[in-house]
Formats: C-alpha cells, structure tokens, sequence
C-alpha cells in the first residue's frame, strides 16, 4: 500500500555518503512509499569507513526548516533521529508542541557504528526529559537502551525490564532492539496495551550502515500509511531483513542496506 500523497517527515543529520541519517531515512520513505520531507539538524562527514567529523546547525536555522514544514505541507508521520545538543533538543521539542503532529517516532541516535559520539552527554538529560516523554514510539538499540535506563542489558529479560524503565518516562510505546545481542534477532515491543516479541534470522552480512535509522523510518511510514504500531513493525522489520539481505559492495568498509530491493529488476 503506497501513498505518495500522505507526506512524513525525518529530523535527523545528514549522512554524506548517503548510508544513514537523512538520506536513509528518505530513501525508506520513498520505498515504503511516502512523500518524505527532511529538517537537518547536523552536517556530518562520514562514510563507510566511519564518522569523521560534526558541525551542527543552528537553532533558528532548525526552527526555520520546521516552520517551513509544517506551516505549508503537515506530516502524517515524524521520525527523530540525530539531535546533538541540549539546545536542539529543546527547539524540536517546543515545535513539535506548536504544531502537534500526529505521531512521533524517536530513535535516540548516540553512537555511531564506528564509535564516534553522536549525542553531547549533556544532551542526553534533555533527551530523556522532553523529548522522549512527547514519543509515540521509541526505537533505542542496546547500547542506547542501556544509556537511558543506566542498567546492562544481557539477555531478552533484561530487555523488557530496560522496555518498562522506558515506558515510565512517558512514551506510548517503546521497541528494544536486541540487534547487538547473540543469536536470532530478537526486537521487543511494549506498551500499555501490547507486548510482542519479534524474532528474525541473524543475517551474515558485514553491510549493515544505516540500519537503526531505516528501520525507524520504515515504522514511521507504515504507521502514517494507517497500520497499527504491531504490523507497523512487523512490515518494517520484514523490510529491513530484505534489505540487509540484499545489501552490497560500496566503498572500503561497512556498506548500506539496499532500501530499493523491491525495484530491482523493474525498468
């Protein structure tokens, strides 16, 4: 089911080598199919290799991008990811206030593949208490869930205890996602008013550049195309394990998914 007419929004940073931030998630939007629309927060330079350097925008310029948006083309749907500093965190939040879009999904971007920090530490109590609590869906990985809730994170149980830790700060609903884990890939989904558990193949496959922020963007389409956040997901992670599977050969180090698998073949 696709509706190019139905517009979704990605505020995150931008990828230069076009694997993740931005340029994913609009890609994902494409491929799902949305009409996506992009507020950059950051410039950064990276590439498969890794994360090599940051410059943040400034906070008019993001309040600018937003009004931009939102004043002329509404978002079904809102996807979060990069937002750097404390400031930035809190020009999103009080625009998102403003315009009151209809779902927000958070994907709380810390840490980049290669190591590089992509949140201030001092960005991160804001992260946790204004931009989290406004989320619909909250997308952290491992490693992001073990920095929000300060507890380490081993096994599916301690998944769903870092899941209801979340859920306390004020967010809908919440997805961990157990990617960094051993065996199958499991994702936890939780919330009041649901609890499931996806489990998928672990995929050998060392391409895998962009994949949090796919996956975040998937969900966010699926949901602005009118799926519940269960099937929003499932369709999701179906994609993102397509993609993976697909992925290929770009540069010298850890290359993308291949967001238009389902094109391929297709003149």
């Amino acid at each position: 089911m696709r509706n190019y007419k139905i517009p979704t929004l990605t505020i995150a940073g931008s990828d230069s080598s076009g694997g993740a931030g931005v340029q994913a998630d609009l890609k994902t939007f494409s491929a799902i199919g949305t009409y996506g629309m992009s507020v950059i927060t950051a410039i950064t330079a990276q590439n498969t290799m890794g994360v090599f350097d940051v410059e943040e925008l400034s906070r008019n310029i993001i309040k600018e991008q937003m009004k931009a948006v939102f004043e002329d083309i509404m978002p079904k749907a809102v996807k979060i990811g990069m937002v750097s500093s404390p400031e930035i965190i809190l020009e999103i939040v009080d625009n998102l206030k403003k315009y009151k879009p209809e779902t927000i999904v958070v994907d709380p971007v810390m840490i980049s593949k290669s190591g590089y920090s992509l949140l201030r530490p001092e960005a991160k109590e804001n992260l946790i208490k204004y931009l989290i609590p406004i989320a619909y869906l909250i997308t952290p990985n491992v490693p992001e869930a073990e920095e929000i809730t300060g507890m380490k994170i081993e096994t599916v149980e301690d998944m769903k205890k870092a899941g209801k830790k979340i859920l306390d700060l004020g967010p809908k609903y919440v997805l961990v996602k157990g990617g960094h884990l051993d065996g199958d890939a499991v994702d936890v989904l939780m919330g009041e008013d649901i609890f499931e558990v996806f489990t998928s193949e672990r995929l050998d496959r060392k391409n895998t550049h962009g994949t949090g922020c796919t996956l975040s963007s998937a969900i966010t389409s699926h949901i602005a195309l009118g799926y519940d956040v269960v099937e929003a997901v499932r369709r999701s992670k179906e994609y993102i394990t397509e993609a993976i599977r697909h992925s290929f050969d770009i540069g010298h180090g850890v290359g993308p998914v291949n967001h238009f698998y389902k094109f391929e073949g297709i003149e």
